[in-house]
This record gives structure tokens, sequence and C-alpha cells, in this order.
């Protein structure tokens, strides 16, 4: 069974396991990926652990996403990436490989390194958009 105690990442929080730390406060780190997509591919996370984004209370949300928002700044500035991707996987089958709630900010500097994401259009007919519609805005008021 999965604990905090096995997580990488808190892992890392602690200090048990080394990172190339780009930034620190009392709440959010963010560190190099050691898979480097990109030159500059850094994760945030938030020093608390949470599985994933959608556990993580949204004050916290709010400070990791404003450290993507630096961190790709930087990026930009620093390294010239002429953009970013800002990327969060949330369980195994979208690509969470480790459970801890973390955002890739992945630096793109040419169109051969730049991520194409094809948006298969579905047949528009054969759904029912406002009852998806309506089953989306009824569980947005719990």
């Amino acid at each position: 069974m999965y604990t905090k105690e096995d997580c990488l990442f808190c892992k890392i929080v602690r200090g048990e396991v080394p990172c190339t730390k780009v930034y620190e406060d009392e709440d959010v780190l963010a560190f190099l990926d050691i898979s480097q997509t990109t030159v500059g591919h850094t994760l945030i996370i938030p020093k608390e652990h949470f599985d994933n984004f959608l556990f993580v209370p949204k004050d916290l949300l709010g400070k990791v996403f404003s450290v993507a928002q630096k961190v790709s700044q930087a990026l930009v500035a620093g390294l010239r990436a002429k953009g970013v991707n800002i990327l969060v996987n949330t369980n195994e089958i979208a690509g969470q490989t480790i459970m801890h709630f973390h955002v890739h900010v992945i630096p793109r500097y040419s169109t051969e390194d730049a991520i194409k994401i094809d948006f298969i259009p579905r047949e528009i007919g054969k759904l029912n958009l406002p009852k998806i519609a309506n089953d989306i805005s009824f569980n947005l008021k719990k």
C-alpha cells in the first residue's frame, strides 16, 4: 500500500532524496525534473502531500500555480524559451506516475520540441451536449 513515507516527492521535501531546487517557500517547492523533456523542465509541488489535483485545497492550489507562473516567466527570460506547457496529470489513466500532486512546467524552444496535442473531434450529432453540461453543472453545485 502507498504511504506518504514512501512518496518520492515527500522524501524530496524532507531532504531524504536530493533535487536541483529552483524555488522554495514555506508551502511550495520547485525543482528540475530528472527526466528533462526539454532543458529547464521543472516540477512544482506543494510540500504537503496530496495524491493529485482533485484533493488540493484551493488556496494552496493557487500558490502552486502562482509559482508555476513565476517559473514560466524565468524560463522565458533566463533560458530564452519561446513558450511553456503547463501540465497536470491526474491519476494513472491520465499519465500521473508519482501520486503526489505536481505541475510540470515544460519550456519550448522550437517547433521541433513543441508538443502537439490533437483534439480529435467526435461526432457531435451523436452527443447530447445539454445532458452532459447538466451532469457537470449539477456536480459543480455540490
